[in-house]
């Protein structure tokens, strides 16, 4: 059975990173979205959160999305211009 969260040791193993990288993002408030459960406040990752974060991230990157490559914009013309000396 799959659970809907995860706490951040299995969160960063199902994301391939360091759970010491997921404290650090969260205490500066990047990487996937994360909230606390419970009475003792225990870190906790849905796993739907995480799946959409990688999502975002791929899009955001122009190696996975041609859209933002800057090979497919058109080239910048300089201006004529010499500067004076």
């Amino acid at each position: 059975m799959r659970t809907a969260f995860l706490n951040v040791k299995d969160a960063a193993e199902y994301l391939g990173l360091s759970p010491h990288t997921l404290y650090v993002w969260r205490h500066r408030r990047q990487g996937p979205p994360s909230f606390r459960m419970g009475p003792r406040g225990r870190v906790m990752y849905r796993v739907e959160a995480l799946d959409a974060w990688v999502r975002q991230q791929e899009q955001a990157d122009s190696r996975s999305n041609t859209a933002l490559s800057p090979l497919n914009s058109a080239p910048q013309h300089r201006s004529g211009r010499v500067p004076s000396t």
